[in-house]
């Protein structure tokens, strides 16, 4: 009943966050939404821009793929159903209530391919020692990325990966952060690919190790 009167008028649901605000799931259409203040979180916007970014990387040998910012698990979803990814997923999410609702409103669940934790995404990649296939970035809190998640120290810690896609930034192509990070992956044997105004909104950065 729900998704059929959201084709005439949305429905929200208002949850607060300790670290996000007040967090919406919008039926919307005939499609639940997660959206926070400013942006969208998962199945939304955030599903067509990530998408181009997919597009972008070679799936094929990723036996092992960490995702840093869970949302409500749009990527999750979109690798398992979209690209028949049948793998490892591990995903880090700080906000314990983001991860309560990805569960909860979306069926997003611990399993025997999906791996959940609520910890900082910077503090698990300085204690990580697994080797992963694929490292997907997309780390907001409401439309901003935290500052130290543009630090070389952050990202020296994901040159061990074979490839890297970055949800950057909204509206932001240029930024000196931006540029500092393509250079220290430049000189980790990366060869990058940016793409600008994806959705005519995000900056997607694209990285491929050329040897190992």
């Amino acid at each position: 009943m729900i998704r059929l009167l959201s084709y005439i008028y949305p429905i929200t649901k208002k949850i607060k966050s300790d670290y996000n605000g007040i967090v919406e799931i919008t039926w919307y259409n005939g499609k639940k939404l997660l959206n926070s203040k400013n942006a969208n979180f998962s199945y939304g916007s955030l599903e067509k821009i990530l998408q181009v970014g997919f597009r972008n990387l070679d799936l094929s040998n990723c036996k092992n793929i960490l995702l840093l910012g869970l949302g409500g698990g749009n990527v999750i979803k979109t690798l398992q159903q979209d690209y028949n990814y049948l793998h490892k997923i591990t995903a880090i999410e700080i906000d314990s209530v983001i991860i309560k609702i990805a569960k909860d409103e979306f069926g997003i669940n611990n399993s025997d391919k999906v791996k959940i934790i609520c910890m900082d995404a910077l503090d698990f990649v300085v204690k990580n020692t697994e080797v992963f296939d694929l490292i997907i970035v997309d780390l907001f809190i409401d439309d901003t990325i935290p500052t130290p998640f543009f630090t070389n120290n952050f990202w020296q810690h994901l040159t061990h990966t074979k490839q890297l896609l970055f949800n950057a930034a909204l509206y932001v192509n240029n930024n000196e952060s931006l540029q500092k990070i393509k250079q220290l992956l430049t000189k980790n044997a990366f060869v990058i690919t940016q793409l600008d105004n994806v959705n005519k909104t995000n900056t997607l950065l694209i990285a491929k190790k050329t040897k190992l």
